[in-house]
């Protein structure tokens, strides 16, 4: 548990760049610090492993008080995530790795099994260990980046921004394989953002700080997308908020046997199966996309899908679901099973009949869906 007891930093100058912040990050837990730029927390993050000290008030890791310990014993019982992964370049991938077991008195060869295994569990093939910094793409060098932080299986976690720097869809990746980590290690996490979709994506609550340093909301995602406590808060979170709220709404909605067609079945088949002018493609059982009829030749062609269209699991959160209907260049949202196999498609205004039904505190009506068409 990280806990904050009306911590202040003020620098000589007279700016405050944290006001009397009180708050607690529960122990296994992810808690987000999110705000506009200025907001300081950046400062606070830092002044929990004491590169910056705060000016007054107490910060605690499991009731033990920070000012009362050696600053680079705290710092290296701490796992530490920057936006760029902070990576020294004239180290190999494995060195970087190893890091903090080699300081903490580990021998070369267990040092160097706990960076392979750490490679493998972020996601990054063991060949990579012998590989430096530049020849690494920026999601690849984050992973490295979050390897390194658990390398000391370290009970506390900070993280500064650590996905900001890549592009959206490996920073969509790299949070999935991030949830997915700390669902095995159940670290407690402080960690700083400025997307308020992050930030409901990962925390387990969710602090939404002022520019001043002053706290105006801590919340669960849900709590603070359904009840923002002032206009502050509503407008940060965004006017879509009843929108991304669906994503903590999970429910099954009533799906359509969808007929697909393979690549390379004969065009006159792909016509035959078509609906309102699509027929969708899949191989395997695993959809691939969208074919316009239009665009139909004398075979089935992959060349020619439109991709455009997301996918939804089944019994997912509604967000999905809708999301997936929304963007079907068909308008009909694929639904996959967990080995992402086809179970069929369902449209937006089925979505929302679901939504609809879920109110009044009855919960989501769980519709059975139809079987898997042939």
């Amino acid at each position: 548990m990280i806990r904050f007891d009306a911590v202040t930093k003020r620098y000589p100058g007279g700016t405050t760049a944290v006001d009397d912040l009180t708050l607690e990050a529960p122990t296994g837990q992810i808690t987000v610090l999110v705000g506009p730029s200025g907001c300081g927390k950046t400062t606070s993050l830092r002044m929990v492993n004491r590169m910056i000290e705060p000016t007054s008030g107490r910060i605690s890791i499991d009731d033990t008080d920070t000012a009362s310990m050696d600053p680079a014993s705290l710092r290296r019982g701490i796992g530490y995530v920057i936006q760029h992964g902070g990576l020294f370049p004239h180290h190999t991938i494995e060195r970087n790795v190893a890091t903090v077991p080699l300081l903490l008195g580990s021998d070369k060869k267990t040092a160097y099994a706990r960076a392979h295994e750490l490679l493998e569990r972020v996601g990054l093939p063991r060949e990579f260990a012998q590989r430096y910094p530049a020849q690494l793409s920026g999601g690849q060098q984050q992973r490295v980046g979050v390897a390194r932080a658990l390398a000391a299986d370290p009970p506390v976690m900070l993280m500064d921004e650590p996905f900001s720097a890549v592009d959206p869809v490996v920073r969509a990746q790299l949070q999935e394989e991030f949830k997915r980590l700390q669902s095995d290690l159940g670290k407690t996490i402080l960690f700083v953002t400025h997307d308020i979709d992050e930030a409901i994506t990962l925390g387990d609550q969710v602090a939404v700080m002022r520019v001043g340093g002053r706290l105006a909301q801590i919340a669960s995602p849900s709590e603070l997308l359904a009840h923002p406590a002032d206009d502050f808060v509503a407008d940060f979170v965004g006017r879509d908020r009843g929108y991304r709220a669906l994503s903590f709404v999970d429910g099954s909605v009533p799906l359509v046997p969808e007929a697909s067609v393979r690549p390379g079945d004969p065009g006159e088949v792909a016509r035959e199966r078509s609906v309102d002018g699509w027929v969708l493609v899949a191989d395997g059982g695993q959809p691939l996309g969208w074919l316009a009829v239009d665009r139909v030749g004398a075979q089935v062609d992959v060349a020619d899908l439109a991709l455009g269209g997301t996918l939804a699991r089944q019994g997912g959160p509604l967000r999905a679901a809708l999301d997936a209907a929304l963007s079907s260049p068909s308008g009909r949202g694929v639904v996959v099973g967990d080995q992402g196999e086809l179970l069929g498609t369902v449209r937006a205004r089925d979505v929302i009949d679901v939504i609809e039904g879920s109110r009044g505190g009855s919960g989501v009506q769980d519709t059975p869906a139809p079987g898997v068409s042939p």
